[in-house]
C-alpha cells in the first residue's frame, strides 16, 4: 500500500489503487449546508485527481440553519434521525433540540473531516453557462472583500468546474408577503427567515432571547400558520405584551413524531419532548446500543409518514381522527378557533408540522387567533377585510419564500436555453438529479426529493449518485454526460401516474404545488424514502448521452489504455491489493448473503 495521503479531508481506500490512469476532475459545489457538506466529505472520500470547491453565499456552514435564527427554532424530526448516517452524535441535549445546535453539529462534522480549506465563505455563484466546446461550466462567482477603509464591498471573478453540483436547499429564498402597505409600516417589520431585530447579538451564536428584550411591552402581530409560525407564537408569547397570530389558511397540527418513544423513555405519556440525561448519553456511547436506538426512530418516522400519503390507506384516515381529536383537545379553552384551523383536505397533503405549545399558546390571555384576510398594512398596524383596524409595534412576516423553483440568476444549458425556461411551468428532472439540456450538471434535494420520512437518507444517495457520475467521467475519459430527454419524459409520466393515488394530489395550497391548491406537485419524491433510495442506488447508465474527453476518439475502450494499471507502473503501490482485508467480500459461510437480503428488502413493488 503507498502512504497514507495527508490532504485535508482525504480518506484513502485500498480500491482506488486498482484504477487506470485518470483524468483530474474540478468539481465546484454550491451551497454549505446539509448536502453541500455531504457532497464535499463524498467526493474527497472516493474521487482522486480531484480538484474541489464549496462556494457558500453566507458567513458559516449549515445553510438554511445559519440563516434562520428566529424564536423558538428547533428541529421538528428526532434529532437522532436528523443526522448524517456516517456522522452519528450520541450528545443531543433533546429528542427534538434547538435549531443552534444543529448548526453546531454541522460544524463538528466540517471539523472532523478537514472540509473547511475547501470551503470559501461569502462567495454567492452569480452566474453559470455550460460551454460545449470545452464541456465545462463557466461560472461568476461575487465574493465580499473588505476595503482598506473598512468598508464592505464585493468583487466578481471566474471559476469553471468539470461538474457542477447545486446543493442550494428547498427553501432557501426567502421574500417579503405580498401584502399591501408592507413597506408603508413605520413599526418595526421584521422577516423570520432574516431575523434582525436592531436588538441583541446578531451572529448565528447569539441566544434569541437577547434579540427580543424590548419587546416586554410590544404588541407583535405574527403572520402565517407555517413551520415557522408555528414555533415563534409559542415562543414569543411570555416575552410579549399581546400577540395576534394572523392565519388565513388551515393546517393539521399533528403530534409529534416519535410520540410513543417520548413518552416510553420520559415516563410520561403526555410529553412533547425528552431531554436526555448524562445516563443517556452515557448508555449512548455503547455503539450497539446506540444503534438500535438510531434505527427504532428511523424506523417509527419511516412507518408512520409514507403509508399515511396514500389515498384509502387506513393509517390515512387513522391519523385524521386522531389529529382531529387531539388539536380539539388542545384548544379546549377556546374550541371556536377549531372552527378556523382544522382542514377539510387530506393530513399530509401541506408539510406536517407537530408544533408543540403552539395550539396552548393560542389559548393565552394575550394572544389573538386571527381568521379573517389581511387587506392591507396601514402606518400603524394591520387592517383585516373585515374593516377593522389593529396596532401594532412590531409586525413578524413567517410566510414568504420563493417556491417557483426559479433560480435568481442566470443559468444556462446548451443552446442558451436557461433553467428557468426549463422549468416553465414547472420543472421537469431525471430521478430528481439531472436535467437534459444541461450536461455534468446534477442537483441535491432539488425538484420532486422530498420524501414522506427520512429525509437526509434520500440526500445521501443523491450525493452518492453524483459521486458515480465523477468517477465515470474519470474514468472512462468523458467530457460529458447528459440525461436524455426520453428519460425525463418517461420519469414523468411515472410522477404524474403516481400523485393522483396520492395526498398530495388533492386540494390544498402548498409549496408542495408551487403555492397552489391545485396543480404539479413539484417538491415530493414520487414514493417512500426508501424507494428514493433504491432507485438512485445503481444509476442506468443507459439513459445518458456522452461525449469522450479527446478528441477524435472513436473508439469505447479508449480509456483501457495501454493495458496497465498504477499497480503495474508505479513502485510502492501494493499490487496484491485484492488480498486486503477491506478488499475481500467474505460470504458469510452459509444461507444468503446479508447484502443479498438487504437487497430484497429493499426491492420495488411492481404492480
Amino acid at each position: 500500500m503507498p502512504p497514507a495521503d495527508n490532504t485535508p479531508g482525504l480518506v484513502n481506500d485500498a480500491q482506488v489503487n486498482v484504477e487506470l490512469t485518470i483524468s483530474a476532475s474540478q468539481v465546484v459545489v454550491i451551497g454549505a449546508g446539509f448536502s453541500g457538506i455531504t457532497a464535499g466529505i463524498r467526493l474527497l472520500q472516493r474521487v482522486r485527481n480531484l480538484d474541489l470547491t464549496i462556494y457558500e453565499a453566507n458567513a458559516g456552514v449549515g445553510g438554511t440553519l445559519w440563516t434562520n435564527r428566529y424564536p423558538g427554532l428547533a428541529c421538528d424530526i428526532p434529532a437522532h434521525s436528523y443526522q448524517l448516517t456516517f456522522a452519528e452524535n450520541p450528545n443531543w441535549s433533546a429528542f427534538y433540540p434547538p435549531g443552534p445546535e444543529i448548526r453546531e453539529y454541522l460544524g463538528s462534522v466540517v471539523d472532523k473531516y478537514k472540509l473547511m480549506p475547501y470551503i470559501k465563505l461569502q462567495h454567492k455563484l452569480i452566474r453559470s453557462e455550460y460551454d460545449e466546446q470545452t464541456g465545462k461550466w463557466q461560472l461568476t462567482i461575487q465574493r465580499a472583500i473588505l476595503e482598506p477603509t473598512g468598508q464592505s464591498n464585493t468583487e466578481d471573478f471566474f471559476d469553471t468546474a468539470d461538474v457542477l453540483i447545486t446543493a442550494i436547499g428547498i427553501l432557501s429564498r426567502w421574500q417579503w408577503p405580498d401584502i399591501q402597505g408592507l413597506e408603508t409600516f413605520q413599526g418595526k417589520v421584521v422577516h423570520s427567515a432574516q431575523w434582525e431585530t436592531g436588538e441583541g447579538d446578531n451572529s448565528p451564536t447569539a441566544k434569541w432571547e437577547d434579540t427580543v428584550k424590548g419587546w416586554k411591552d410590544r404588541k407583535v402581530a405574527v403572520v402565517g400558520v407555517g413551520s415557522s409560525a408555528i414555533q415563534i407564537v409559542p415562543s414569543l408569547q411570555p416575552k410579549v405584551a399581546h400577540l395576534s397570530n394572523f392565519v388565513r389558511g388551515k393546517t393539521w397540527i399533528s403530534s409529534v413524531f416519535g410520540q410513543s418513544l417520548i413518552a416510553e423513555i420520559s415516563k410520561n405519556e403526555g410529553a412533547s419532548n425528552y431531554e436526555y440525561t448524562d445516563e443517556d448519553k452515557k448508555r449512548f456511547l455503547d455503539a450497539k446500543v446506540y444503534n438500535e436506538y438510531r434505527k427504532k426512530i428511523e424506523r417509527d418516522v419511516n412507518a408512520a409518514l409514507h403509508q399515511a400519503t396514500l389515498l384509502g390507506n387506513p393509517m390515512q384516515e387513522g391519523a385524521r381522527k386522531l389529529f382531529r381529536a387531539e388539536m380539539i383537545r388542545r384548544l379546549a379553552k377556546r374550541p371556536w378557533i377549531a372552527d378556523h384551523l382544522l382542514p377539510d383536505f387530506a393530513v399530509a397533503c401541506r408539510r406536517l408540522t407537530p408544533g408543540p405549545g403552539y395550539l396552548e399558546a393560542l389559548c393565552e390571555d394575550n394572544v389573538e387567533f386571527v381568521p379573517d384576510a389581511i387587506k392591507q398594512v396601514t402606518l400603524s398596524g394591520i387592517e383585516t377585510v373585515d374593516g377593522r383596524h389593529r396596532d401594532f409595534d412590531i409586525i413578524i412576516c413567517a410566510t414568504g419564500f420563493d417556491i417557483s423553483w426559479k433560480l435568481p440568476f442566470p443559468f444556462i444549458g446548451r443552446g442558451g436555453i436557461t433553467i428557468n425556461e426549463k422549468h416553465h411551468p414547472h420543472p421537469r428532472t431525471y430521478l430528481s438529479v439531472a436535467v437534459d439540456g444541461f450536461p455534468n450538471w446534477f442537483c441535491l434535494l432539488g425538484p420532486n426529493s422530498v420524501g414522506a420520512g427520512s429525509l437526509l437518507i434520500v440526500m445521501e444517495r443523491q450525493v452518492d449518485y453524483a459521486v458515480q457520475v465523477v468517477l465515470k467521467l474519470q474514468r472512462e475519459r468523458m467530457k460529458s454526460i447528459e440525461v436524455k430527454k426520453e428519460a425525463i419524459d418517461d420519469f414523468d409520466e411515472y410522477l404524474e401516474s403516481y400523485f393522483p393515488k396520492t395526498v398530495f394530489g388533492s386540494k390544498c395550497k402548498s409549496w408542495y404545488k408551487m403555492g397552489k391548491e391545485e396543480g404539479r406537485v413539484v417538491a415530493v419524491w414520487p414514493g417512500s424514502p426508501l424507494h428514493a433510495v433504491y432507485a438512485l442506488a445503481h444509476p442506468r447508465w443507459e439513459d445518458y448521452n456522452y461525449e469522450p474527453l479527446d478528441p477524435g476518439v472513436k473508439n469505447r475502450f479508449y480509456w483501457l489504455g495501454d493495458g496497465s494499471t498504477m499497480a503495474d507502473t508505479i513502485p510502492g503501490v501494493d499490487s496484491s491489493w485484492y488480498l486486503d482485508p477491506k478488499a475481500v467480500d467474505v460470504p458469510p459461510g452459509y444461507g444468503p448473503c446479508p447484502s443479498l437480503i438487504i437487497s430484497h428488502r429493499l426491492a420495488l413493488n411492481i404492480v
